[in-house]
């Protein structure tokens, strides 16, 4: 067996040392050094994104020295540093923080673009401006440029917020379905704003590019987007091709219940009765018992009695009085005053109940219909 040299030995010790020794540097320990915890924070509305990021400055005891002073100076005033202009607090610590949205936006009523933006503010004793700046890489606001504003907007800030906000932070509140609130929170002070947005233009405008793609080629997203459309009452004629393309068996569709009454029901809203007609007809054809009830149901809504008791008897008949058919045809025959008949129905209905919940809804309607008393 032949012996291994003392140098082999040694230079095998040293590549492992090298080895191990690039391995510990690409495994490091990391510690985080940044002291005033970079935060991010998001929210959607729609289809917009909200995106916000900061560093996160604590109070550490200076309460009632940080507005006003050093740490937060009101107005503009030069820093030293950088650019050496007048400049606004960086609303933040260390790099500048940023918020960005991914279309258009309203700020307090005024219009902004999509964009990531550096957020600055002018802050003072009473109200605040709000400066959307397009150099989002900036260090601070120590080399703020004004030419690069892009949207400047008042608000107003509140004082004497309780409790007592140790890090500084971003939060979003009363959010509806166009708009959101964003408050900038520190110490005892906030400073609100608003966000709207044109939730159907922006909607609209993603599902066109949705469907300009691959997902175009899909029945079922065709019809979502269709349905979307009419329940929104925009983009009317697209929406019927869209419709018309996820009812095409050329093109690999399915008939669904879903996609022929939406197609339906977008050819009565641009007029074309008699299409229409024939579009539901096959509808209600393919449309399983529970599709069938929801739909006459919202005939019901819509206080087309005679054409909802239609609905509901055909229910019945081509699913041979399996549940909600009995249910059905109990509201059509209340609302059309027959109680006799409605009662009828509804104790059959009770027998198929199939939960609880179920059951409740049919007793409760027995009882107000032996009460003489329509639903």
């Amino acid at each position: 067996m032949k012996k291994l040299s003392i140098y082999s030995v040694k230079t095998g010790v040293f590549l492992c040392f090298l080895a191990l020794t690039h391995f510990a540097q690409a495994q490091a320990l990391r510690i985080p050094q940044n002291q005033n915890y970079p935060n991010r924070t998001g929210r959607t509305i729609g289809v917009t994104d909200i995106d916000i990021s900061w560093n996160a400055p604590g109070v550490k005891g200076r309460e009632g020295k940080i507005w006003g002073t050093d740490i937060v100076h009101y107005g503009f005033t030069v820093l030293g540093y950088g650019s050496n202009v007048e400049s606004p607090w960086r609303a933040g610590a260390d790099e500048c923080t940023t918020i960005s949205f991914s279309t258009d936006v309203v700020i307090n009523g005024k219009a902004l673009a999509a964009g990531k933006y550096a957020l600055f503010m002018a802050v003072y004793a009473d109200s605040c401006v709000l400066i959307f700046n397009k150099n989002a890489a900036a260090w601070g606001s120590y080399f703020y440029d004004k030419s690069q504003d892009v949207l400047r907007v008042a608000t107003v800030q509140k004082k004497n917020q309780t409790p007592l906000q140790e890090r500084l932070t971003y939060v979003f509140e009363n959010q509806t379905a166009n708009s959101v609130d964003i408050a900038l929170l520190w110490e005892y002070w906030k400073i609100p704003f608003n966000v709207s947005v044109d939730a159907k233009k922006t909607v609209l405008a993603d599902i066109k590019r949705q469907m300009s793609g691959a997902i175009g080629f899909d029945p079922p997203s065709l019809a979502a987007a269709a349905n979307w459309c009419l329940q929104n009452d925009v983009n009317l004629e697209e929406a019927l091709s869209w419709a018309n393309s996820a009812t095409d068996p050329n093109l690999g569709a399915t008939k669904t219940f879903n996609a022929l009454s939406t197609k339906s029901r977008l050819l009565e809203k641009l007029g074309k009765k008699t299409e229409a007609e024939e579009a539901m007809k096959v509808a209600l054809e393919n449309g399983s018992a529970i599709e069938l009830h929801q739909y006459g149901r919202q005939l019901l809504n819509q206080k087309k009695t005679t054409e909802a008791v239609a609905v509901f008897e055909m229910n019945f008949k081509k699913h041979n009085g399996i549940w909600p058919t009995h249910v059905g045809l109990m509201r059509g025959y209340s609302a059309m005053g027959d109680l006799k008949k409605a009662l009828e129905h509804a104790k059959v209905a009770l027998t198929q109940a199939p939960d609880e919940v179920n059951k409740k809804s049919v007793t409760d309607a027995i009882k107000k219909l032996e009460e003489g008393k329509a639903l």
